[in-house]
């Protein structure tokens, strides 16, 4: 019984050794207080500073980006579609 059945590979979790992301955070911080208290000019506009920030607003798109998902295309969703329709036209036309 236990032959086609696939068991999952045991997930990789890769912590990072010289990272403190909790410093880059407070640090960023710190950086936006000063700019908003006028102590720093004003930064560019970068557009990595907006990247990712929906999804992080988000609980579900955060979820899906966490277990490592993807969506199921369209293309797919259509093509199922259109095999379903030609079956049951050939059924109902008595082709097969």
């Amino acid at each position: 019984m236990g032959m086609f059945t696939m068991r999952k590979p045991r997930g990789f979790n890769h912590r990072y050794i010289y990272v403190d992301e909790r410093k880059e955070k407070l640090a960023k911080m710190e950086e936006s207080a000063k700019r908003d208290l006028g102590m720093l000019p004003e930064k560019e506009f970068s557009p990595e500073d907006i990247r990712g920030k929906f999804v992080e607003g988000t609980t579900h798109l955060k979820r899906r980006k966490e277990s490592g998902r993807k969506p199921m295309h369209l293309g797919i969703i259509l093509a199922v579609i259109a095999v379903l329709l030609y079956l049951w036209y050939a059924i109902t036309n008595g082709i097969i």
